[in-house]
């Protein structure tokens, strides 16, 4: 592995270092002031930890750039500042060249020896905190139950990502046999598996105080819910028939024909959870004279509510601009950065509020096409009209009010003016959105972004996941009534209808409503792929073009082709990188690579 390699560096040289001042007397045997020995942190649990908490600092989330949304059918990153992002969209991405994955340190969740990195530092735990006892039983039980979740929450990443991948459950010593070949995915998806049950047994159901944000009882279980949810999946029982002739069909899936298990394993995952009676939808009933869209804000803003099963929290100290929501995606005319543009075919997904189809060939919705529609589109989207909060000191006399305005308008000569959040804006020059949509989900609007930082938290696992994962299950066993149920308590908490349509149509309506609740969570990205609906959503991706001619007030809107993309099904999994390769020939590569 690419950190074995690092650290075998790291203690040569530190050997080296140490013989050539041997000599040096008394004068250099001394103990840094800043740092601790091996012996001292790993006897001592406070200190241990510190190290726990830099392991739960790198499971990575997407509050910084690229949000993983904007390499599905979600949305598209800023053309003008692409490093590579749009050729991930044209499946460009190979075992010698990553693009925008090597090129972004924040995306560093994508990548294999990232993963590798923290479950070494996991397993460097097990081994030290067993060769030790310590006063504090609790707190050690605790801390070791989180390794295991942290552990298992690398490996699912990392095994959706590449498929099977070699279980390392020890940190390497310099006389250890680096040559280590790739377990199955049913290995791995079983390892994982094991290390959450090991992690509920540990856990505690809440963690309070200065404590929440670590992994619960229920934060162990829900992992392991969406990892038997996704092994249940099309892509990984279906013995790689999209890769004809790969010979080692059991690195990227199942090989045998107990699927059906497998989804019932999925539900009692998810039941599980359910059970527990710890969580609930925020305001799942709205109350009368609730603003629905308002309470479905709050989950998003707010710093905990009863939805949270494994969030992170940010503070001003531990924020930092690059992470800063607010600066990466508010639109141009409020000083954002305007990086995540919302696709037509993402916006035209949200429903009419009465449970209708949206279509631009239907006359009264192209007419007025932001009214009546789903009401968590008004917490996702910005779009042209959407009010928002007073603008910039110096941006506030071209709009007193606070109106996103992402139309161009004609002036008397004839010619075009952008407005204030278009692509051609007259505030910042030099961004503004492609398609004539801003991401608005995660903004909270009492803060003034991007004068401030903000500190909206990221959820990783929150309870609406877990209703729609048990819907799903259920769904695959043909229990459609218990479906129902599940879903509906999801679009009753939006102010939706309940599902309409026959039980065959059951399996669609799931999917939107997966779509469109977890939206821009990192859930799509691996959605597309398990459901092997890739080839049919990454196509070529369209905005808007709305313009106001000159004396009308109301718009005219036009489809706009923005960005080009082509499906591979070698992208179904990421390519092991050639270094990688290199220095583990054990490795298999993944198909058609």
């Amino acid at each position: 592995m690419n950190t074995t390699y690092s650290k075998i560096k790291s203690i040569i040289l530190s050997a080296v270092i140490t013989m050539s001042l041997g000599s040096c007397g008394d004068f250099l045997d001394r103990k840094p002031l800043d740092q601790y020995g091996e012996t001292a942190v790993w006897s001592d649990l406070p200190m241990i930890e510190h190290f726990v908490n830099n392991i739960y600092w790198y499971i990575g989330h997407s509050f910084d750039r690229p949000m993983i949304g904007v390499f599905t059918d979600e949305a598209l990153f800023d053309p003008g500042s692409d490093q590579g992002h749009a050729n991930v969209l044209k499946c460009l991405i190979t075992p010698s060249d990553y693009g925008v994955f090597d090129s972004w340190s924040r995306s560093q969740k994508m990548r294999w020896e990232h993963h590798y990195k923290y479950i070494r530092a996991c397993n460097l735990f097990f081994d030290q905190t067993a060769q030790n006892t310590y006063a504090n039983e609790a707190l050690k039980n605790r801390l070791t139950g989180e390794v295991h979740f942290l552990r298992a929450y690398h490996y699912h990443n990392l095994v959706f990502l590449y498929g099977g991948a070699p279980i390392i459950e020890h940190a390497y010593q310099l006389d250890d046999d680096f040559q280590a070949p790739r377990n199955s995915f049913e290995e791995c998806i079983n390892f994982i598996v094991d290390d959450c049950e090991k992690a509920a047994a540990l856990l505690p159901l809440e963690q309070a105080g200065s404590n929440y944000g670590r992994a619960t009882k229920g934060a162990a279980l829900a992992l392991k819910a969406r990892v038997r949810l996704y092994a249940a999946s099309d892509l990984y029982n279906c013995r790689a028939s999209w890769a004809p002739g790969y010979a080692n069909p059991e690195l990227v899936g199942y090989t045998d024909d107990n699927r059906t298990a497998r989804w019932q394993a999925a539900k009692d995952a998810a039941k599980a959870v359910i059970d527990l009676g710890v969580y609930s939808l925020h305001k799942e009933i709205p109350a009368p004279g609730d603003s629905v869209a308002r309470n479905y804000d709050e989950i998003f803003t707010l710093p905990q509510t009863k939805e949270n099963i494994f969030s992170r929290n940010f503070t001003q100290a531990n924020q930092y601009w690059t992470m800063n929501i607010g600066q990466q995606n508010l639109p141009a005319g409020y000083k954002g950065w305007a990086n995540v543009s919302p696709i037509n075919s993402l916006v035209d997904d949200f429903e009419m509020a009465d449970g209708e189809k949206f279509s631009w060939d239907n006359p009264a919705h192209r007419a007025n096409p932001y009214v009546n529609r789903d009401p968590r589109f008004y917490v996702d989207i910005f779009f042209d009209g959407a009010r928002w909060r007073p603008r910039p000191d110096d941006v506030k006399a071209a709009d007193p009010v606070g109106i996103i305005q992402t139309g161009n308008y004609e002036q008397p000569d004839g010619s075009w003016l952008g407005g204030l959040d278009a692509l051609n804006n007259p505030v910042t020059t030099w961004n503004g959105t492609f398609t004539s949509y801003y991401l608005r989900k995660f903004q909270d609007i009492s803060v003034d972004a991007p004068k401030e930082l903000t500190t909206t938290p990221w959820h990783f696992i929150r309870y609406a996941e877990i209703l729609l994962s048990y819907a799903e299950a259920c769904i695959e066993l043909g229990e459609y009534a218990e479906a129902r149920t599940y879903i509906n308590k999801i679009r009753t908490r939006a102010g939706m209808p309940d599902v309409a349509g026959s039980d065959a149509e059951l399996r669609d309506r799931l999917r939107h409503e997966r779509k469109i609740e977890l939206l821009f969570e990192d859930q799509r990205f691996f959605d597309i792929r398990r459901w092997m609906i890739a080839p049919q959503v990454i196509v070529d991706a369209y905005g808007l073009d709305i313009r106001y001619k000159l004396g009308q007030t109301r718009p005219e809107y036009n489809i706009l082709h923005v960005q080009e993309r082509d499906w591979k099904d070698r992208f179904y999994f990421f390519p092991i990188k050639l270094d990688e390769i290199n220095r583990n020939q054990a490795l298999i590569q993944n198909p058609l690579y």
